[in-house]
């Protein structure tokens, strides 16, 4: 006899002869009674519940590659700073060595906050003109690219904030003949072919 007697049957047997075989064992109740539903997707059509998923299912990971991106690459900048300001100054050891690190965590951090918030403006921009719009076309990407160079140079004046928009567009640009399937270059290949 075991402690779980009354849960889990011992042999086949006794499970057929209770009739607890439907039942499972953790939940205590007959999963049958729940009914199956399909399809089995949240959002199985182009709704504009399905593009909104789609745009915040991507949001979060793009915030965090931005974050650990400029984590380090800002910790490789700080390196270099902080190995060539303690060489100019002369200092050795300990006092070096804390020096440098000092430079790689500022450095780091601050670059790494700095593209976070850059991509969380994009992600969030992103998800409200997809809203708006009620499509998931590469308009949006060019629109929310824009509208985040704009609101991170709002405070720097109207000249950078033309350079914001221009730099936000252009990356914008790049990262859909990157990734878009049915751009210039890959209807270029086709041609070729």
């Amino acid at each position: 006899m075991s402690i779980f007697s009354d849960i889990l049957p011992i042999n086949k047997n006794e499970e057929k002869t209770q009739g607890g075989g439907n039942l499972s064992p953790y939940l205590n109740f007959d999963p049958h009674y729940i009914p199956k539903m399909q399809p089995e997707f949240i959002y199985p059509d182009d709704s504009h519940m399905a593009s909104t998923a789609r745009r915040s299912n991507v949001a979060l990971p793009i915030i965090g590659m931005s974050f650990m991106t400029g984590s380090g690459l800002g910790g490789m900048a700080g390196l270099y700073k902080g190995l060539r300001a303690t060489t100019l100054a002369g200092q050795t050891g300990k006092v070096r060595r804390t020096q440098v690190v000092n430079y790689i965590m500022k450095q780091g951090t601050t670059t790494g906050c700095t593209l976070g918030i850059i991509a969380s403006f994009y992600s969030c921009i992103a998800l409200g003109v997809t809203w708006l719009r009620d499509k998931e076309d590469t308009a949006n990407t060019f629109i929310a690219a824009a509208t985040t160079g704009v609101i991170y140079k709002s405070t720097a004046g109207l000249r950078s904030i033309g350079l914001g928009a221009a730099v936000g567009l252009t990356l914008a640009g790049v990262y859909t003949l990157v990734t878009d399937n049915d751009n210039i270059w890959s209807k270029a290949r086709y041609n070729r072919l």
